[in-house]
Protein backbone atom coordinates (compact mmCIF):
# COMPACT_ATOMS: atom_id res chain seq x y z
CA UNK A 1 0.00 0.00 0.00
CA UNK A 2 1.41 3.37 -0.62
CA UNK A 3 1.75 6.26 1.61
CA UNK A 4 0.49 10.16 0.51
CA UNK A 5 0.58 13.07 2.31
CA UNK A 6 -1.59 16.36 2.15
CA UNK A 7 -0.41 19.68 2.57
CA UNK A 8 -1.37 23.22 3.43
CA UNK A 9 1.66 24.77 3.89
CA UNK A 10 3.24 27.93 2.43
CA UNK A 11 5.87 26.46 0.86
CA UNK A 12 4.11 22.73 -0.67
CA UNK A 13 7.13 22.16 -3.09
CA UNK A 14 9.50 22.48 -0.29
CA UNK A 15 7.46 20.34 2.11
CA UNK A 16 6.86 17.36 -1.22
CA UNK A 17 10.84 17.45 -1.37
CA UNK A 18 11.04 16.13 2.23
CA UNK A 19 8.02 14.08 1.28
CA UNK A 20 9.53 11.89 -1.75
CA UNK A 21 12.97 11.51 -0.38
CA UNK A 22 10.95 9.51 2.42
CA UNK A 23 8.73 7.43 -0.04
CA UNK A 24 5.23 9.36 -0.27
CA UNK A 25 4.10 8.04 -3.27
CA UNK A 26 1.31 11.41 -3.90
CA UNK A 27 1.64 14.85 -2.41
CA UNK A 28 -1.39 16.64 -2.52
CA UNK A 29 -1.45 20.43 -2.46
CA UNK A 30 -5.04 22.45 -1.11
CA UNK A 31 -5.65 24.26 -4.59
CA UNK A 32 -5.65 27.85 -2.59
CA UNK A 33 -2.21 27.31 -1.64
CA UNK A 34 -0.43 27.30 -5.26
CA UNK A 35 3.17 26.80 -6.09
CA UNK A 36 4.39 25.45 -9.21
CA UNK A 37 5.53 22.14 -8.78
CA UNK A 38 9.30 21.35 -10.04
CA UNK A 39 9.76 18.26 -12.68
CA UNK A 40 12.50 16.93 -10.41
CA UNK A 41 9.99 15.97 -7.40
CA UNK A 42 7.35 14.47 -9.51
CA UNK A 43 5.73 11.18 -8.65
CA UNK A 44 2.11 11.58 -8.35
CA UNK A 45 0.86 14.88 -8.13
CA UNK A 46 -2.75 15.55 -6.72
CA UNK A 47 -4.83 18.48 -5.65
CA UNK A 48 -7.03 19.26 -2.91
CA UNK A 49 -10.26 21.09 -2.92
CA UNK A 50 -12.18 22.11 0.29
CA UNK A 51 -16.41 22.15 0.35
CA UNK A 52 -16.18 25.48 -0.15
CA UNK A 53 -14.21 25.96 -3.54
CA UNK A 54 -16.02 25.01 -6.56
CA UNK A 55 -15.43 22.10 -8.88
CA UNK A 56 -14.63 24.61 -11.91
CA UNK A 57 -11.11 25.60 -10.79
CA UNK A 58 -9.85 22.15 -11.81
CA UNK A 59 -11.18 22.71 -15.44
CA UNK A 60 -7.73 24.14 -16.38
CA UNK A 61 -5.26 22.13 -14.52
CA UNK A 62 -7.05 18.13 -14.33
CA UNK A 63 -4.58 17.78 -17.21
CA UNK A 64 -1.41 17.74 -14.91
CA UNK A 65 -2.95 16.40 -11.93
CA UNK A 66 -2.86 12.45 -11.37
CA UNK A 67 -5.40 12.76 -8.01
CA UNK A 68 -8.21 14.94 -7.16
CA UNK A 69 -9.00 14.96 -3.45
CA UNK A 70 -12.58 16.34 -2.49
CA UNK A 71 -12.66 17.45 1.02
CA UNK A 72 -16.50 16.27 2.45
CA UNK A 73 -15.76 17.84 5.71
CA UNK A 74 -14.22 21.61 6.40
CA UNK A 75 -10.53 20.15 7.23
CA UNK A 76 -8.57 20.57 9.86
CA UNK A 77 -10.33 17.78 13.08
CA UNK A 78 -11.62 14.63 12.93
CA UNK A 79 -14.50 13.25 13.91
CA UNK A 80 -16.96 15.73 11.03
CA UNK A 81 -19.74 14.70 9.70
CA UNK A 82 -20.25 14.07 6.12
CA UNK A 83 -21.48 17.08 4.25
CA UNK A 84 -24.06 15.31 1.89
CA UNK A 85 -24.36 18.21 -0.34
CA UNK A 86 -20.97 17.10 -1.26
CA UNK A 87 -22.26 14.41 -3.78
CA UNK A 88 -23.32 16.52 -6.61
CA UNK A 89 -19.68 18.27 -6.35
CA UNK A 90 -18.26 14.29 -6.32
CA UNK A 91 -19.89 13.83 -9.68
CA UNK A 92 -19.39 16.56 -11.44
CA UNK A 93 -15.48 16.41 -10.53
CA UNK A 94 -15.60 12.71 -11.65
CA UNK A 95 -17.73 13.65 -15.14
CA UNK A 96 -14.64 16.91 -15.41
CA UNK A 97 -12.25 13.76 -15.01
CA UNK A 98 -13.73 11.42 -17.35
CA UNK A 99 -13.90 14.50 -19.82
CA UNK A 100 -10.52 15.37 -19.39
CA UNK A 101 -8.45 12.01 -18.89
CA UNK A 102 -9.48 8.98 -17.54
CA UNK A 103 -6.31 8.31 -15.36
CA UNK A 104 -6.91 10.41 -12.55
CA UNK A 105 -8.59 9.45 -9.01
CA UNK A 106 -11.30 10.86 -7.59
CA UNK A 107 -10.31 10.30 -3.46
CA UNK A 108 -13.04 11.60 -1.00
CA UNK A 109 -11.85 12.74 2.69
CA UNK A 110 -14.44 13.18 5.59
CA UNK A 111 -17.26 11.78 7.39
CA UNK A 112 -16.50 8.59 5.48
CA UNK A 113 -18.15 5.60 7.59
CA UNK A 114 -19.85 2.54 6.15
CA UNK A 115 -23.14 4.90 5.46
CA UNK A 116 -21.65 7.28 3.66
CA UNK A 117 -19.12 5.28 1.82
CA UNK A 118 -21.65 3.72 -0.91
CA UNK A 119 -22.60 7.09 -1.37
CA UNK A 120 -18.98 8.10 -2.48
CA UNK A 121 -18.66 5.63 -4.71
CA UNK A 122 -21.80 5.74 -6.53
CA UNK A 123 -21.13 9.29 -7.03
CA UNK A 124 -17.88 8.40 -8.55
CA UNK A 125 -14.89 8.29 -6.24
CA UNK A 126 -12.47 5.28 -6.43
CA UNK A 127 -10.37 6.61 -3.52
CA UNK A 128 -11.46 6.59 0.02
CA UNK A 129 -10.10 8.20 3.35
CA UNK A 130 -11.56 7.28 6.39
CA UNK A 131 -10.21 8.22 10.13
CA UNK A 132 -12.53 8.18 12.89
CA UNK A 133 -14.83 5.61 11.54
CA UNK A 134 -11.81 3.06 11.37
CA UNK A 135 -9.62 4.48 14.25
CA UNK A 136 -12.52 5.20 16.66
CA UNK A 137 -14.38 1.94 16.11
CA UNK A 138 -15.15 0.86 20.01
CA UNK A 139 -14.91 -2.96 18.23
CA UNK A 140 -11.86 -2.04 17.10
CA UNK A 141 -9.73 -1.52 13.48
CA UNK A 142 -10.42 -4.80 12.16
CA UNK A 143 -13.71 -4.67 12.48
CA UNK A 144 -14.31 -1.26 11.50
CA UNK A 145 -12.28 -1.93 8.34
CA UNK A 146 -14.17 -5.29 7.25
CA UNK A 147 -17.61 -3.31 7.98
CA UNK A 148 -16.34 -0.82 5.70
CA UNK A 149 -15.01 -3.21 3.25
CA UNK A 150 -18.29 -5.04 3.25
CA UNK A 151 -20.19 -1.51 3.10
CA UNK A 152 -18.08 -0.59 -0.30
CA UNK A 153 -18.88 -3.66 -1.82
CA UNK A 154 -22.62 -3.10 -1.93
Amino acid sequence: MGAGAASRCGRPVRQSARGSRGGLGVRQRHLEIHEAAEPALRRRVGVVINPATPATVLEEILQDVDQVLVMTVNPGFGHQRFIHTMLPKIRRVRQMIDDARSDCDLEVDGGIDATTAPLVIDAGANVLVSGSAIFSDGKGVIAAMNRLRAAMDK
